[in-house]
């Protein structure tokens, strides 16, 4: 895979550079501003960028300013956020393109090595990858019109986990669940959404991003 990064912190940037490099990806450009983000991209046409939120010069949200430049020029470009903060206006403006291929983790909850590299491939795919902090706060922003309203407390709860990238699978054993109960609660999901049958991870998608948009 080839991978744009963001990243304006020096010894991070070049830890992502190694950690990816090692494990198989090639890093086409890694880069410490928004716009040497935007430039790489056009240039480079990569398969994934890696954003930081705060770049220079302020150091507030211009990395999530870039990746969404980034996303109006090139739709659909997969864009993974690593930061630190979550900027809840941005980051909804992020997935609200309905496209999927985001992904939005937090720097100090990302612990394992695996995990990292299973949200690479997953929003580089066109999936998501989303921290349950960010998943909490987007969803706190939400209304109450459309399918989403009618959603249970517990379809709620397992597209929030669906939202984090989680498979049915791992869906079962965070809650506690037979697969024939989460494969029911995620039926009935799609079908409040009204989204019809077609690839299911796409429609998988379509659902976090539904619910985010809430």
């Amino acid at each position: 895979m080839r991978i744009v990064i963001a990243e304006d912190l020096l010894l991070l940037r070049e830890g992502l550079v190694r950690m990816l490099t090692d494990t198989g990806h090639e890093v086409v450009a890694a880069v410490g501003s928004g716009p040497e983000l935007e430039a790489a991209v056009a240039t480079q046409r990569p398969d994934l960028a890696i954003v930081d939120v705060r770049l220079p010069p302020d150091f507030r949200d211009e990395g999530l300013r870039a990746a969404l430049a980034v996303r109006r020029r090139s739709p659909g470009m997969p864009v993974l956020i690593l930061s630190q903060y979550v900027e809840r206006v941005y980051a909804a403006e992020l997935v609200a393109d309905g496209r999927g291929a985001v992904g939005y983790l937090l720097k100090d909850r990302v612990t394992a090595l695996d995990d990292f590299l299973d949200a690479v491939e997953r929003v580089a795919a066109g999936g998501t990858a989303m921290d349950p902090e960010v998943v909490r706060q987007l969803f706190a922003r939400q209304g109450t019109a459309g399918g989403v309203a009618a959603l249970t407390p517990r379809e709620r709860e397992v597209l929030g986990l669906v939202a984090q990238g989680l498979s049915n699978s791992a869906i079962c054993a965070e809650l506690v669940l037979a697969p024939a109960s989460v494969e029911k609660h995620i039926s009935n999901i799609l079908a409040k959404l009204d989204l019809p049958p077609s690839d299911d991870s796409h429609r998988r998608v379509r659902a976090v991003l539904a619910y985010l948009n809430g």
